[in-house]
């Protein structure tokens, strides 16, 4: 009887169960995540608003809040190194997949932390944190029934990372892109059922409690003629231009703290007192993005104020990944993308290349082509857009200027910026 139930352990529809188990488990976490962060979202704009009417006395209790945040979290990147960061270097470290407990108190400080991070303000997203919570689900349930196999470990694991980018964005098939493009474990029958399977489970799970469907309404948005192709292609040279500056920006702001030698208990302090006066004059450039993106839709902007906004988004975004404060950096990516290819499209637009119609459509193109050169996930990108969007109607513009941006990251021999954090992190530990 016990020789059976262990064949039956090991064998691999118990794999898919404890996957289903991990997802099921993944999207309540996330779901909770993402609720906490949508009241904090509306609470912390009402605030502002606040904040421009009354005296200066709430001010300066407000910065005296943040800065007692920003100790705490300083305090908590030193004792629990893995909880500061966005989260996917740190999963793609090879030691994270060692059997430890350190999921027990790891998970719950990353799911305070980066509510604390982004409910301040900071440019910073929550994707990253999901992928490394929903890593740590699965360390937990590893951690209960544990297996001797790696390739069992890492198959379970990785459908738990897929399981949190599947449920914060509402996006199954792009979670499992993810841990192909981002995680590279190898392809086989094992993996994949492990990662559809937590995926599933995860996304229904989120959707159960939180609105299903895509994140943003795009359905209406014009799809591009073939005949503009050639300036679909032009965008894709810029979103890598641009993608490589923001990385760039990225590893400058953390050689910074290090060259000044900033201790790294006081170095959230200065992006979160930065978010104060950028969110009484420029709140858009506060936040992962999520309503950057929406504004965009809603208000017709200047192309000269989109590129005040795109410079302001990137250095900011810098500040605040380098200072090493808990948020992950998918969101920013995002915004990011869609101010490029506003911009863009405003330009041509003006010269009357373009239609006005057509502007939203280049600023859909613009976020696949920049999260494919920061990240270098060409198909996370472009399914990740079609499932945001609920239409895949743009999909045959999205190949182009995707494979644009990808081919041209290449010849600047632009990297993968976790592949870059990755090394930073070895290389400092």
């Amino acid at each position: 009887m016990i020789l059976n139930i262990r064949r039956w352990y090991h064998a691999r529809l118990s794999l898919l169960l404890e996957s289903i188990l991990i997802g099921v488990i993944t999207g309540l976490v996330i779901a909770g995540f993402r609720y906490s962060m949508s009241v904090i979202d509306t609470l912390r704009g009402k605030f502002y608003v606040l904040l421009m009417e009354v005296s200066s006395n709430w001010l300066s209790l407000w910065t005296a809040v943040l800065m007692g945040i920003g100790f705490f979290l300083g305090w908590i990147g030193t004792v629990r190194p893995m909880v500061k960061g966005g989260g996917i270097p740190q999963i793609k470290n090879p030691k994270f997949r060692q059997p430890s407990m350190d999921w027990l108190i790891d998970l719950p400080l990353k799911f305070l932390t980066t509510i604390l991070t982004l409910g301040s303000g900071l440019s910073l997203g929550k994707c990253g944190p999901a992928v490394q919570m929903g890593s740590y689900i699965g360390k937990g349930v590893l951690s209960i029934f544990p297996r001797k196999d790696e390739a069992q470990r890492d198959a379970l694991i990785s459908g738990s990372a897929a399981a949190g980018f599947a449920a914060v964005f509402n996006a199954p098939m792009s979670g499992i892109l993810f841990v192909v493009e981002e995680l590279r474990i190898p392809l086989s029958p094992m993996f994949l059922g492990c990662v559809m399977s937590a995926v599933t489970a995860a996304d229904l799970t989120s959707a159960y409690y939180l609105k299903s469907g895509p994140l943003f309404d795009f359905t209406r948005i014009s799809v591009l003629p073939v005949h503009l192709i050639p300036w679909i292609v032009l965008l894709g040279v810029v979103s890598a231009a641009m993608g490589d500056i923001f990385k760039r920006s990225l590893y400058l702001s953390l050689n910074l703290y290090d060259r000044f030698h900033i201790p790294p208990l006081f170095r959230p302090l200065i992006p979160l007192m930065i978010s104060v006066v950028l969110g009484l004059f420029c709140f858009d450039i506060t936040g992962g993005g999520y309503e950057l993106i929406n504004s965009l839709l809603r208000q017709e902007r200047t192309a000269g104020l989109i590129g005040l906004l795109l410079a302001g988004k990137i250095l900011f975004t810098a500040l605040c990944a380098g200072s090493g404060a808990p948020g992950g950096l998918f969101f920013p990516i995002l915004a990011c993308g869609a101010l490029t290819g506003s911009g863009l499209g405003r330009v041509l637009a003006l010269f009357g290349v373009i239609g006005e119609g057509y502007v939203h459509s280049f600023m859909i193109l613009g976020i696949a082509a920049f999260f494919t050169t920061v990240l270098k996930a060409p198909l996370t990108g472009m399914i990740l857009i079609l499932e945001m969007s609920g239409t895949i109607n743009h999909l045959g513009t999205l190949v182009p200027v995707c494979l644009a941006s990808f081919i041209t990251s290449e010849l600047i021999q632009s990297r993968p910026v976790n592949e870059v954090l990755l090394e930073r992190m070895l290389r400092t530990k």
